[in-house]
């Protein structure tokens, strides 16, 4: 059976993800800090789809804790096939030079440190087999910045260009790397960099009809369910009324 590692599986596109994986057969190992939400998402799927899923909470941020869950896997789920690199957040929307510090680390740590974290530990596997492949969820904002992302596109072109050299390096391995780069979608999102505020979260979608998860979800099991030979390398996806990160057509009635 095809086994599927997702990482941000607790809510928004790594839930959506999981679950379009086990539609279509796949085990998925299921990735978040929030055991009791994975152990719910487990009983959604398993109750769902004839599939089987396995739950391994840690924080993508810390490396040694990635290294040890991932090296705990039993043997029959230690053959990965694909790995979405899902994990990532924004926090905070402040002009640069008055950036938080704490909010900068936490993108870092998150965004490009965590998904190097788990790549090392899996990447290995996937050479060993000659066969593999990750799909690194990235942003529009790693193709292009926009006020007040400063720190958060950055993060995101760090995404972007670990995604184009993993390409590379793998090459010689037949191992795959995608980047999926979402435009405007509502998901937690808003509301992580916002810090739970629900009544600016919602603005950033007011006027609009933004993404969903199972609209990113489809797009990765796209990608991951091509032929062999066979790589979609980079897309960009964006609702109908997103040109690109900073010009929308809202409709303000």
């Amino acid at each position: 059976m095809l086994k599927a590692f997702i990482t941000g599986a607790t809510a928004g596109f790594g839930k959506a993800i999981a679950i379009k994986f086990a539609e279509h057969g796949w085990d998925v190992i299921i990735n978040g800090r929030r055991k009791d939400r994975l152990e719910a998402l487990e009983k959604e799927i398993t109750s769902t789809f004839d599939t089987k899923v396995f739950t391994l909470p840690f924080d993508v941020t810390q490396p040694e804790e990635v290294k040890a869950a991932i090296q705990s896997l039993p043997y029959e789920w230690k053959n990965i096939d694909v790995l979405v690199n899902n994990a990532g957040l924004a926090s905070g929307l402040n002009v640069i030079n008055e950036g938080d510090i704490t909010d900068w680390e936490i993108m870092i740590d998150t965004n490009v440190k965590g998904l190097l974290y788990v790549s090392r530990a899996i990447m290995p596997g996937m050479v060993d087999r000659k066969k593999g492949h990750i799909i690194n969820i990235g942003s529009i904002a790693g193709k292009e910045a926009y006020a007040r992302g400063n720190v958060y596109c950055a993060t995101k072109h760090a995404v972007d260009a670990i995604s184009k050299s993993m390409r590379i390096d793998l090459l010689p391995h037949g191992i795959k790397v995608t980047s999926v780069n979402p435009g405007a979608a509502e998901t937690e999102f808003s509301l992580v960099r916002f810090k739970g505020d629900t009544e600016k979260a919602a603005q950033v979608y007011k006027g609009y009809e933004p993404l969903r998860p199972g609209d990113i979800a489809d797009v990765v099991y796209f990608a991951a369910s091509r032929p062999a030979h066979v790589v979609i390398n980079d897309v960009i996806v964006t609702p109908i009324a997103q040109a690109n990160t900073s010009y929308f057509i809202k409709n303000n009635d």
